[in-house]
């Protein structure tokens, strides 16, 4: 891919556009689904949009797409399935070439179901819901690993860990649902056993004495941040009966730094899930310096799964045009250098859409010693 060095400056979107139609030329338009307001992950959204937009610029520096400037066309989506099919209705008839992002794999699976019925290639970055669409599509691929995939490894890594009698604290979701049925499959035949706390009927307390009760030797959050996962933590820290717990979040919530800054030391040593490799290579440290100039802070994986999704677009544009049909009909000749390895897209059994398999894995945590440091406990 032709993408400018450190040294070279990259056109805004709209410095870009004003060159182009200066002499004639048009934009090429993506749309981007992003929660970017509650009750949406606010935190998520801002670094998938980080390196949305990151890969947009460097398009542009780089000349674009043959000549035409790439434009980001962003959509709210608020974790609101029904205010992301609006979207993607939205995005469709204004002419986008394709749809990008979504966090939320609720939001996502909605958006998903949308594009396919009216035809727009959606590229999904970060939702992993392993039904994303209910049948086989042409039009939906996807960055990131299937949630059976990851949390199968999570699984393994309890089992190693000697953790076989697992609670989790669950909320009514399609996500959370299957997330349960996924570890349920994978420990029940290794000895293990999950039992279900909804946290909509057990305050934090009752929920302490539940998991005495059930003598479980790890909780995994299936809920969302900040509530009710906060008092949750903060209530089995402060129980001396669960000290030996192990409190997990295959989800991912201790992967932002304002899971840090509510729960302090309280919210080291919880695992959770992300999908980045051991050591990046000069691709992937050269866009994580840019990102973390651009957050501020250090780029999350959600931040690289960003910069990849339009990365594969620019490339798929370049290489197959802006009609749409092309565009899915690309879907099986992708062959990108992403920040976290080579991106290729395959049919993957049980899986709807054309998946990227897979995305590296790991299993990490914040240092109890050192909160602000991760830990790479498991890798697959």
């Amino acid at each position: 891919m032709n993408t400018p060095t450190n040294t070279q400056s990259a056109l805004s979107a709209a410095e870009f556009t004003e060159r182009s139609e200066g002499s004639g030329g048009s934009t090429v338009r993506l749309g981007a689904l992003v929660p970017l307001t509650r009750p949406g992950w606010v935190e998520a959204g801002r670094h998938l949009l980080a390196g949305l937009e990151l890969a947009v610029s460097e398009v542009n520096g780089a000349c674009g797409i043959d000549g035409r400037p790439l434009e980001l066309v962003v959509r709210d989506t608020a974790a609101d399935p029904e205010r992301a099919a609006a979207a993607v209705d939205e995005l469709a008839a204004s002419g986008v070439a394709a749809i990008a992002g979504e966090y939320h794999s609720v939001v996502a699976r909605t958006a998903a179901a949308r594009a396919h019925a009216l035809g727009v290639p959606f590229l999904c970055s970060s939702a992993v819901l392993d039904a994303l669409v209910d049948e086989p599509s042409e039009w939906v691929a996807r960055v990131a690993p299937a949630q059976s995939h990851g949390w199968r490894a999570y699984a393994d890594f309890l089992v190693g860990e000697g953790r076989h009698r697992i609670a989790v604290a669950t909320q009514p979701s399609v996500y959370w649902a299957s997330g349960t049925r996924i570890l349920r499959d994978h420990l029940t035949p290794r000895g293990g056993s999950v039992v279900e706390l909804d946290t909509n009927t057990l305050t934090p307390e009752a929920l302490c004495d539940a998991l005495v009760d059930h003598g479980v030797t790890a909780l995994l959050l299936l809920v969302g941040h900040p509530e009710p996962a906060t008092p949750i933590v903060r209530a089995v820290r402060g129980d001396s009966r669960l000290a030996d717990l192990l409190i997990g979040a295959p989800a991912g919530q201790p992967e932002f730094t304002g899971w840090a800054t509510a729960l302090g030391r309280d919210g080291a040593g919880i695992p959770f899930l992300r999908y980045l490799p051991e050591h990046l290579g000069p691709l992937g440290e050269r866009v994580g310096k840019e990102l973390h100039q651009r957050l501020g802070e250090a780029a999350s994986f959600v931040a690289f799964e960003g910069w990849d999704t339009v990365t594969v677009l620019a490339e798929v544009l370049r290489s197959h045009g802006t009609d749409r049909e092309a565009i899915a009909e690309s879907w099986p000749r992708v062959a990108v250098e992403g920040t976290r390895g080579p991106i290729r897209f395959s049919r993957t059994p049980g899986i709807n859409v054309w998946q990227w398999a897979w995305a590296p894995v790991q299993i990490v945590d914040r240092d109890p010693a050192e909160p602000d440091r991760f830990r790479i406990l498991h890798t697959d």
